[in-house]
């Protein structure tokens, strides 16, 4: 039987805003990529989400980000690596305080936004995040987009490494996302995201932008926490890969 991950980003609020609905989305994922407090996330919340993730057996997950509250992480930025290298260590290592404390650990690390998508093909960013998670915790699997920068360094560096897909993004022809900024770089529609994320987790392939049949294959799935409907749209996506063979279990 073929078998997938379900993450979602969660902790994505900060003092009395919030965004997901963290309790919800842990009755579906099986990953939680929790906000270290650089796009979103603070202290209260990263305890939380880590003591509800503990309870229901979701693994976690430091989802780190350059430092753009302003932008929720979505925000180009040029942070030298030595800087990078040392921000990321230092999300991890706060959110590993409230995991232990939950009485569970941070079992993978995902770039956010802005630096998810840059370290698809910069490698010198790459390179930064891959030593920031060493520095963290040189055992700790990285999740990212198949064919990236990161994956292939955080691979020669030794690091496990995790390929992840989205259900409700678009792709380019070359397998990346298409730009959040462009139209239609989301996919709004329920069907077809539900029906996206089964042909991803059976077969392996995602109809692009243009329209061109393309391979992503994936370990994980990703389901966005952000959007309008997003934990009835969770329910729909695990419901449906269940029902079509696909075992929903997490990678670690």
């Amino acid at each position: 039987m073929t078998a997938i991950d379900l993450n979602a980003d969660l902790g994505e609020g900060f003092g009395h805003w919030r965004l997901t609905d963290d309790e919800q989305l842990l009755s579906v994922v099986t990953s939680a990529n929790v906000a270290c407090g650089f796009h979103a996330g603070d202290p209260v919340i990263m305890r939380r989400v880590c003591e509800l993730a503990a309870e229901r057996g979701v693994r976690i997950g430091a989802q780190v980000s350059y430092r753009d509250l302003a932008g929720f992480g979505r925000r180009a930025m040029d942070v030298p690596s030595a800087e990078l290298t040392a921000e990321v260590a230092y999300q991890i290592g706060a959110l590993e305080v409230f995991a232990r404390a939950a009485g569970t650990r941070v079992a993978y690390v995902k770039p956010h936004g802005a630096l998810y998508n840059r370290v698809v093909h910069d490698a010198e960013q790459a390179g930064a995040v891959v030593a920031g998670v060493r520095l963290a915790d040189a055992t700790l699997p990285v999740l990212g987009l198949p064919g990236s920068r990161l994956l292939a360094l955080a691979g020669e560096a030794g690091l496990p490494t995790v390929t992840e897909a989205f259900a409700d993004r678009a792709y380019t022809d070359e397998g990346t996302l298409v730009p959040r900024g462009e139209e239609g770089a989301v996919v709004t529609d329920p069907a077809s995201v539900v029906e996206r994320s089964v042909g991803l987790a059976r077969d392996g392939l995602v109809t692009s932008r243009s329209g061109t049949r393309i391979a992503v294959r994936a370990r994980s799935l990703c389901v966005h926490g952000d959007t309008a409907g997003a934990v009835e749209l969770a329910r729909l996506v695990r419901a449906r890969l269940e029902a079509s063979g696909v075992r929903v279990e997490a990678f670690v």
